[in-house]
């Protein structure tokens, strides 16, 4: 892999990297009844980095098939594909694309950017962990990375809920974006 120094960091150098499916998960955490979290992952989507001579010049993109979710429960599985929140009929794809990098410290950035869920964008801020950069043992060019967000679920639409007898709400308003990745050069 071709690597270069950028502020005490070993980087990637310029040009687009896909994301590898294989080694890249998009998870989500929000709040069950209150009391306890409920974890989920989609499983097909596919994104790219370029990256800038300048990286905080740097762009990336990101489509989710939404009706790829899954937290281990077919009906609540079945639930969120409906109406009542992703619509994946109507909505198959949730995307982002960056706007801005910053660099924060060290290994730390800041991707700004547009999310879109169900037809509504809303700009989120993404943070984002350099990993570092290596080769594999089969001869492959890798770079890693971790993402965090929250995003309030209401901004995008997606609003049903049923209130609880004890107080509160069944779904969490907040939902947990976490991504853990690796991406390659692209072919």
């Amino acid at each position: 892999m071709s690597t270069r120094t950028w502020e005490g960091l070993t980087i990637p150098a310029p040009g687009t990297y896909n994301l590898d499916a294989a080694h890249t998960t998009i998870g989500f955490v929000t709040k069950h009844m209150m009391v306890s979290k409920v974890r989920g992952t989609f499983g097909k989507f596919n994104g790219s980095v370029t990256i800038a001579e300048n990286p905080v010049e740097s762009a990336a993109e990101l489509t989710i098939q939404t009706d790829s979710i899954n937290t281990g429960v077919a009906d609540r599985d079945g639930h969120l594909r409906g109406d009542d929140f992703l619509a994946t009929d109507k909505y198959p794809e949730i995307t982002f694309r960056s706007t801005r990098v910053v660099h924060q410290s060290d290994e730390e950035f800041t991707v700004v950017g547009d999310l879109t869920i169900r037809d509504v964008t809303q700009p989120v801020e993404l943070k984002v962990e350099y990993g570092g950069a290596g080769t594999n043992p089969w001869g492959q060019a890798v770079w890693g990375f971790s993402i965090t967000t929250e995003i309030d679920r209401e901004a995008f639409g997606l609003t049903w809920n049923q209130a609880l007898e004890t107080g509160g709400v069944l779904v969490g308003k907040k939902v947990k974006i976490e991504i853990e990745g690796e991406a390659n050069p692209a072919a």
